[in-house]
């Protein structure tokens, strides 16, 4: 699977391109995990991030929060946590005689929830409100969290002792699950080098009324049907494998994707075509994300575990058995749909 090159930038899409820019002078290489993070953050997603520890995870975002001026926190996972040390509490005041709330960590506007796998079910389960409805219920009280807000959770797919599988439910709330692989020759020696001299610290670039305003950008980006229809075919194969051809692939899934990953499919695509310059999406850009958007919302059998098949094994078959929406119809509905209408007089 290989990411597109961006296309010549809009005027739009140029505070993109020099937060990546900002990002870049700490974080070498894992170009799609930094493109996966600003297509969350413009269609105002979360992302699941799955590598062996020392891949520059938690680097990559705080040099994203320094970047945009917003807050980050960093909450590391324990068996040990409670949900009220994510949420917040209610603290009796004996000066006052009252209950005062504390909120908790998630109260910001970059949550790196690392290694959110060792902790307990509970736990995990305090983040559903947040990360669905972006509000947090302490008591009969509710308290929105600030926007914009990004949840980044890391987990280590090579340990498993001592640590608590996510349930589909909460993988189900990430808009993206991205998984970082080790850096090349050429980029661990850069890597190495600029870790042991003098870091070059990133500098904001923009504020949190420029990405709103950014955000609003990219909900524009016109999508044509074709290319929802697209999105549901995809999602729908992974449901009915034998409507693609692969009837053979029913066995491994226990259970296909949600409608959340057609929704994000468009979601995620569209802010990926105004990354790439576009006032418009294209096949490409769903294509270029099907593996992250659906790779976390499979169901494998245990047929399918007994046999090592990974949901990325399962995609490779069926990603390429749904043929992509004309490239040439869809720009030419793009032409048709901005066309000013024309109003006549009565006769």
């Amino acid at each position: 699977m290989t990411t597109q090159m961006m296309e010549p930038a809009s005027h739009g899409s140029r505070p993109v391109e020099q937060v990546l820019y900002e990002i870049k002078k700490v974080i070498v290489g894992q170009d799609a995990l930094l493109e996966r993070l600003i297509v969350a953050l413009l269609a105002r997603g979360h992302v699941l991030v799955e590598g062996v520890p020392g891949l520059a995870k938690t680097m990559a975002i705080k040099t994203l929060a320094a970047s945009i001026g917003g807050e980050f926190r960093r909450v590391q996972f324990t068996p040990d946590l409670v949900p009220a040390d994510l949420t917040g509490t209610r603290i009796y005041n004996q000066q006052s005689g009252e209950f005062q709330t504390s909120l908790g960590p998630v109260f910001t506007n970059l949550l790196l929830a690392d290694e959110i796998n060792r902790a307990p079910a509970k736990v995990q389960s305090a983040l559903l409100e947040v990360m669905q409805e972006r509000q947090v219920t302490i008591g009969r009280e509710t308290h929105l969290v600030p926007d914009p807000f990004l949840v980044m959770a890391t987990q280590n797919p090579i340990e498993s002792e001592g640590t608590y599988a996510l349930p589909e439910a909460q993988q189900d709330r990430f808009m993206l699950k991205v998984l970082v692989d080790y850096p090349t020759q050429t980029e661990e020696f850069v890597i190495v080098e600029r870790m042991t001299s003098a870091l070059e610290r990133p500098h904001r670039v923009i504020d949190g009324a420029q990405l709103l305003a950014l955000q609003q950008a990219a909900d524009g980006v016109y999508v044509d049907p074709a290319l929802i229809e697209y999105s549901v075919q995809l999602v729908r194969a992974t449901r009915q494998p034998e409507s693609v051809g692969h009837g053979e692939l029913r066995r491994l899934v226990a259970f296909g994707a949600s409608p959340r990953a057609s929704i994000n499919l468009i979601l995620a695509g569209r802010a990926l075509a105004f990354m790439r310059g576009r006032d418009y999406a294209l096949p490409q850009d769903v294509h270029d994300l099907a593996f992250d958007v659906i790779r976390h919302r499979l169901v494998l059998s245990y047929e399918a575990l007994a046999d090592n098949v990974s949901a990325d094994d399962v995609l490779r078959e069926l990603v390429p058995a749904v043929p992509l929406p004309d490239r040439s119809l869809i720009e030419s509905s793009r032409r048709t749909h901005d066309r000013p209408v024309r109003h006549t007089a009565d006769a």
